[in-house]
């Protein structure tokens, strides 16, 4: 049976701008929908699920799926209208030295981690999962799926002075890793082994080939032209 090309509402269940811009740069304008679920939790009871420590690339995903459920119940209870959406969820964290590394807690923090991170490699890890709440009628499926993009990053060897002034313009607090890509630390990344756009925190070759499994066709969450 061919994929459905009617348009798709897509929900994103995060309130990260570097998200939103990238999926409006590729023509979607998503929904944005902000989770509310208790990370350190979730991770606490997936832990004690699987037994033990989770890779890198299964914590994200766990957040992930955390994330896009807990949005789509919500809209299921709240909003009928937007109950019938596609809900994507997404998670990312820096993996050193075999250490899962997330969002510095202060200034500090995110000094002494680029002070680690400096002239070596990390590898950052994003998950994505999507939850199909369309209703049947929209062509919805009930489908839930998701996987983990994982992209090698090698830092510059920047001084002291450098990593003071990154981190006073207070952009490394507020993403995984204390680091971007798209932003004001861009010069401070000398190259990657992977997908760009996963480590801005969402790859598009991945979506799309999750969408692929739903059989949904990346050209139905493009804007009308």
């Amino acid at each position: 049976m061919p994929a459905s090309t009617a348009p798709v509402r897509l929900v994103l269940a995060s309130r990260s701008p570097a998200r939103l811009a990238t999926l409006a740069a590729a023509g979607v304008t998503p929904r944005v929908v902000v989770s509310d679920v208790d990370e350190p939790a979730v991770l606490d009871a997936a832990r004690a699920g699987f037994g033990g420590d989770l890779d890198p690339a299964d914590a994200v995903l766990v957040l992930a799926q955390a994330k896009a459920e807990e949005v789509s119940s919500r809209l299921a209870d709240d909003d009928e209208d937007g109950a019938s959406a596609l809900v994507l969820g997404c998670d990312s964290m820096l993996e050193l030295d075999g250490t899962i590394v997330g969002k510095p807690a202060d200034a500090d923090e995110a000094r002494s981690r680029w002070r680690a991170m400096r002239g070596r490699s990390g590898v950052l890890h994003t998950g994505h999962w999507l939850v199909d709440a369309r209703d049947p009628e929209d062509g919805g499926t009930g489908g839930t799926l998701g996987a983990s993009s994982s992209t090698t990053v090698h830092f510059a060897d920047i001084d002291d002075d450098e990593i003071d002034a990154y981190v006073a313009s207070d952009e490394p607090l507020h993403v995984a890793g204390a680091f971007t890509i798209d932003g004001l630390g861009g010069p401070y990344v000398d190259r990657i082994e992977g997908d760009h756009h996963g480590v801005v925190g969402l790859s598009l070759p991945l979506l799309r080939e999750l969408l692929g499994e739903l059989e949904i066709p990346w050209r139905s969450l493009r804007d009308p032209r």
